[in-house]
């Protein structure tokens, strides 16, 4: 009886799929890393050369120590240019009256490695089905009610423990927060790939819009309308995010305080203001070679929650893949 009763807390936590999973195939990942690692690199190396203090000050505030198990001393790596590893996680909180702690709608390991000068992305499932390290009562539960349980911390931990991998820092963005700094920099213009009405809003397949942070969200975040669900909400998310990094490089926006603060709000990483000058310094070439991947998952219901069920055999192919990515 625990196990249904877990399997039925976890439903609580984590949103059920109401459509057939869409066809499992991986769209390129290298745009919406970019942006990440633009924020990271540009806002915080190079643009700490023009607006020292202000970054210095961002950089204080976005820090917070994970708490997570380690499995390799990760300032070793990157103190000696060795390739290391980000978790990067995308929560659904601060946004649409939201308050809770949320789940990482979005969960990506990326690897950096200077001496072949490679970034290689793997994205995970949000339903995929684990059981968690450290909350045995809730399971199994999705990968993406780690964060909900646990914080990071359980997010690394079941990253971890499933693929065998390391994690040597995370970085986490809410949706509230990229609202926020869209309309810190005056809005995006995006190309919608889709005709649809959501949320009182309407966007046209093909057409060239100027969105504010609400309207930008809401075409990030609608999921049931479209024809490839949740990676098709994936690619609209992409759509935005390359947008914002057009605006978000300019000096105006570096040196903007408004624009830092709201990035400082909703932006969690365990990435010091050193680190951040060191991958601005030691790991811009990595991104000349672009490898994708994901961990290919098949339909699972259990007790009447939908799952994604990664064989053991794909999870050793994804260990593979990654830490082979660190040599």
């Amino acid at each position: 009886m625990e196990r249904v009763r877990s399997v039925n807390n976890d439903e609580n936590m984590s949103r059920v799929s109401r459509k057939k999973s869409p066809k499992k195939r991986m769209k390129t990942w290298k745009k919406v890393t970019l942006w990440i690692i633009a924020i990271i690199v540009i806002l915080f190396g190079v643009g700490a050369f023009a607006a020292y203090r202000n970054v210095s000050n961002v950089a204080n505030k976005i820090y917070q120590s994970s708490g997570a198990k380690s499995m390799r001393n990760a300032d070793d790596a990157l103190n000696s240019n060795k390739p290391i590893s980000l978790l990067f996680m995308g929560t659904d909180t601060d946004f649409g009256g939201r308050s809770y702690k949320g789940r990482t709608d979005s969960m990506m390991v990326v690897t950096l490695n200077p001496k072949t000068e490679t970034t290689t992305m793997v994205s995970i499932p949000r339903d995929m089905k684990v059981n968690l390290p450290d909350f045995p009562q809730y399971s199994p539960s999705k990968i993406n009610a780690a964060y909900t349980y646990g914080g990071v911390k359980e997010a690394i931990n079941a990253v971890e423990s499933h693929f065998s991998i390391p994690i040597d820092y995370y970085v986490t963005l809410s949706l509230g927060g990229l609202k926020k700094a869209i309309d810190q920099v005056g809005g995006v213009d995006v190309v919608s790939p889709l005709t649809f009405d959501y949320q009182g809003e309407h966007y046209t397949k093909g057409v060239e819009e100027h969105m504010d942070g609400t309207k930008a969200m809401w075409f990030s975040n609608m999921r049931y309308q479209d024809p490839q669900g949740d990676y098709g909400r994936q690619a609209r998310q992409r759509l935005v995010l390359t947008a914002l990094i057009r605006k978000a490089i300019s000096y105006k926006t570096v040196v903007n305080t408004g624009f830092l603060d709201s990035i400082s709000k909703n932006l969690k990483t365990d990435l010091t203001m050193g680190d951040m000058t060191k991958l601005a310094l030691n790991y811009r070439g990595t991104n000349k070679n672009v490898k994708n991947d994901y961990a290919h998952g098949t339909n699972d219901n259990e007790y009447g929650v939908s799952f994604q069920d990664v064989s053991g055999a794909e999870q050793q192919r994804i260990s593979k893949v990654i830490n082979d990515s660190l040599r």
